[in-house]
């Protein structure tokens, strides 16, 4: 009776340090050698060591100087991510829709047909920070204005930044605006202030 009461204790005591200790503790030390820019977040840090945010975080943009994320429900907000939970016949959803062409036909000077719904729609988890391809093509001319460059160069930056389905196969092409962003005031020189309280990112 003694013996496996103390074989149970034994074996519990051994369980609760391989499982609830060394485990972790193998995981954390796997991931921080193996995998160190994910275990720290995949944050994106200047030259100076400051961080500025991470590449799976989007950030709200407003400038007409930077290239813009999908529209979020959440208003970019890390610590609250989640889409709006309207159905695609709810008149809320598509008056924002709406106002949201509205907005994307005076600022980019191009038709509604010729706008990708990305543009319009916000992603489920409202901080996505990757857009397709064909959105960045849609903003480079204004981008490329706004900062008085040829747009073909703003183009070679968004080809730069464009990153290949996961696998080849997994998903679509996508571009990190933050990155995008990021390079655009390396290569071009960051934009002015602005006269206001408002500034480029939120």
């Amino acid at each position: 009776m003694l013996k496996e009461i103390k074989q149970g204790i034994l074996f519990t005591m051994v369980t609760m340090v391989l499982l609830g200790g060394g485990y972790n503790v193998a995981l954390w030390a796997i991931g921080h050698v193996a995998f160190a820019s994910q275990a720290e977040g995949s944050l994106i840090r200047r030259a100076d060591g400051t961080i500025v945010g991470s590449r799976l975080i989007a950030q709200k943009f407003t400038r007409a100087e930077y290239f813009r994320p999908r529209p979020s429900a959440v208003d970019y907000n890390a610590a609250s991510t989640g889409g709006s939970n309207y159905g695609p016949s709810n008149p809320d959803h598509l008056k924002m829709v709406h106002e949201r062409i509205d907005t994307v036909m005076r600022e980019e000077g191009v038709a509604a047909r010729a706008i990708p719904s990305e543009m319009v729609t916000a992603s489920g988890a409202g901080v996505d920070p990757h857009i397709p391809p064909a959105v960045a093509e849609l903003q480079a001319a204004r981008v490329a204005n706004r900062r008085s460059v040829d747009v073909n160069r703003v183009r070679e930056l968004i080809a730069a930044h464009t990153e290949a389905p996961t696998f080849a196969f997994l998903g679509r092409a996508r571009v990190n605006v933050l990155e995008l962003n990021l390079d655009l005031d390396a290569t071009f020189g960051a934009p002015p202030p602005m006269p206001t309280s408002e500034t480029s990112r939120n």
